[in-house]
């Protein structure tokens, strides 16, 4: 049964970008497998990947992020 879950945007792009980067990586084949298929979502569900400002878009996030939940 697939499960939903809810993220903010900025929340969304910090977590594809740790995915994508490989800081969240397991060499575990059902973890990497479960985060594959995260990652694959979340490249689905954002259009921010795909810019030419990428790299200030996590740096905003990151920092949304952090102040909103703290550090």
């Amino acid at each position: 049964m697939p499960v939903t879950i809810t993220l903010e945007d900025d929340e969304a792009l910090v977590l594809f970008d740790a995915l994508t980067s490989g800081r969240l990586m397991s060499d575990d084949p059902p973890e990497r497998n479960s985060l594959w298929a995260l990652e694959s979502l979340l490249e689905r569900a954002l259009v921010a990947p795909l810019g030419s400002t990428y790299a200030k878009l996590v740096d905003a996030a990151r920092a949304s992020v952090v102040e909103r939940g703290g550090n």
